[in-house]
């Protein structure tokens, strides 16, 4: 059974994580997508894999989200980049790892090439999201939405039976942190899976993460029936799979089952 923890990264902030320590010197890095937290089928699947292959592990919660500190409405792209930033660093500060990120958690884990460039040796997406705030958010919502945004500086949205309150803050915020107009030349092995009947996140933003990526040694798998959060046992299977392949090319004389 997991456990968590919880790390202070300044006065009364603290962030919850779950964590698989090994004397390797690769760690998976799992990053959650929005309003999410360590609690679902994705996290857990990989704790367990790495658990049981002795691979080390780092699933963490950004502010807002799960039993880390603050409120949800209070928190924007970079100040969560920043929480993964920190527990990375305090936590696998002389590794390279592998960054997981699911959804909004792909976009986070984009940003983190800036600082952890020298520690990052593969991406691995889960219908990554970077730049959805503008892209399906605030470009599809009405007039009338976006006066009320900015005048109320909050709106609450609700989408595929979630209810999200955004902030106005938020959406400002993600245009400080552009994806599309960076080119990453990085030599890495990235891997993105992508549901074809994903109501979320279109296919074509993992098509356009792909190209930013020019030197990488790259793959999109299209799972069939996926949806959007790929947490049925058969696309968990999948991931683990690509994550063991992706590991194992990096480690080759570790032998995964």
């Amino acid at each position: 059974m997991a456990k968590f923890k919880f790390i202070k990264i300044s006065k009364n902030k603290k962030i919850r994580y779950l964590f698989n320590n090994t004397i390797g010197d690769i760690y998976i890095v799992f990053l959650h997508g929005f309003k999410s937290d360590l609690e679902g089928d994705k996290p857990k699947a990989l704790y367990k894999f790495c658990k049981k292959r002795k691979i080390g592990f780092l699933g963490l919660e950004y502010s807002g989200h799960g039993k880390s500190y603050g409120r949800f409405e209070d928190g924007t792209i970079t100040s969560w980049t920043q929480d993964a930033k920190k527990i990375i660093k305090k936590k696998i500060k002389n590794k390279k790892i592998i960054l997981v990120g699911s959804s909004m958690g792909g976009w986070i884990g984009l940003n983190l090439f800036k600082s952890l460039k020298q520690k990052i040796i593969g991406f691995v997406g889960i219908a990554p999201a970077p730049e959805f705030l503008d892209r399906l958010m605030w470009n599809k919502f009405t007039k009338k939405i976006r006066k009320e945004l900015i005048k109320n500086k909050f709106y609450i949205f609700n989408h595929g039976g979630f209810e999200y309150n955004i902030s106005y803050n938020l959406i400002k915020d993600g245009r400080k942190n552009k994806i599309f107009n960076k080119i990453f030349n990085f030599k890495i092995f990235i891997t993105i899976l992508h549901g074809k009947k994903d109501d979320v996140v279109p296919i074509s933003i993992s098509r356009k993460i792909m190209k930013v990526f020019k030197n990488a040694k790259k793959k999109l798998i299209i799972i069939k029936n996926g949806d959007h959060s790929l947490s049925k046992k058969n696309d968990l299977k999948k991931l683990t799979r690509e994550i063991g392949l992706i590991y194992n090319k990096l480690r080759p004389s570790r032998i995964l089952g």
